[in-house]
């Protein structure tokens, strides 16, 4: 099933479970900022839009509603994503504003959420950057969850992994060793056991029996810790 369907369906998935100024908010806000951001940058990453809701409503400090653009809740874990564009709303803020979406940022992560803010334009002109930051942040969380779930990686493992995450997929020995400040035998130790449990496959250096490097099976692909 393509984006489009999926967009729709999950659209009035949600509007069905709306109403009043919840409803009349998410039709007036999924707008085409948002709707950019899921098919541009989510879509590429999941595949689905399992656990993000849009304009999803939090009672900010002074108990007021205030709509977050998306949120995404995966179990424990809460992120608040705004797509923030250079408007005349943003060059016309004056000081009140400006101060109340500071403090606004400010108990949303007092309130256990992970506040991020995507720039329009990016999604515009590169979206392919929006997507490689978000794979980079959102790892860790999901091997936690993976961790829960009862597959186990160390910290050590966790630590190569985000490293594959930032370092395109593929990782040397040698470069491992100079970053985690570890010795060969402990790198070759921790990589043989990410081989086993399928996060990464050996290549061998042409014309030897020496691995010379790790690539990394993207889970973002497969769907393995998504």
């Amino acid at each position: 099933m393509g984006f489009a369907e999926e967009h729709h369906k999950w659209l009035e998935y949600h509007k069905n479970r709306r109403t009043g100024e919840r409803l009349d908010r998410l039709e007036r806000g999924h707008r085409h900022g948002e709707q950019m951001f899921v098919e541009r940058v989510w879509w590429p990453i999941f595949g689905h839009m399992d656990n993000l809701h849009p304009e999803y409503e939090v009672l900010d400090w002074r108990g007021r509603p205030y709509f977050v653009d998306l949120v995404w809740k995966p179990g424990q874990v809460k992120f608040a994503i705004e797509i923030k564009g250079y408007g005349p709303h943003v060059q016309n803020t004056d000081r009140t504003r400006y101060r109340q979406e500071i403090n606004r940022e400010t108990y949303l992560q007092i309130a256990g959420y992970r506040v991020v803010a995507v720039p329009y334009d990016d999604l515009e002109s590169m979206p392919e950057l929006t997507i490689s930051l978000f794979k980079s942040l959102l790892t860790p969380c999901l091997l936690k969850s993976t961790d829960e779930e009862g597959r186990q990686y160390t910290r050590l493992e966790r630590e190569i992994l985000r490293l594959a995450s930032r370092w395109n997929g593929f990782l040397r020995p040698v470069d491992l060793v100079n970053e985690l400040g570890v010795n060969p035998r402990t790198v070759k130790k921790h990589m043989n056991s990410l081989c086993e449990k399928g996060k990464f496959r050996p290549v061998v250096a042409h014309g030897s029996n020496r691995v010379c490097r790790y690539e990394y099976i993207h889970s973002f692909i497969d769907n393995e810790l998504w």
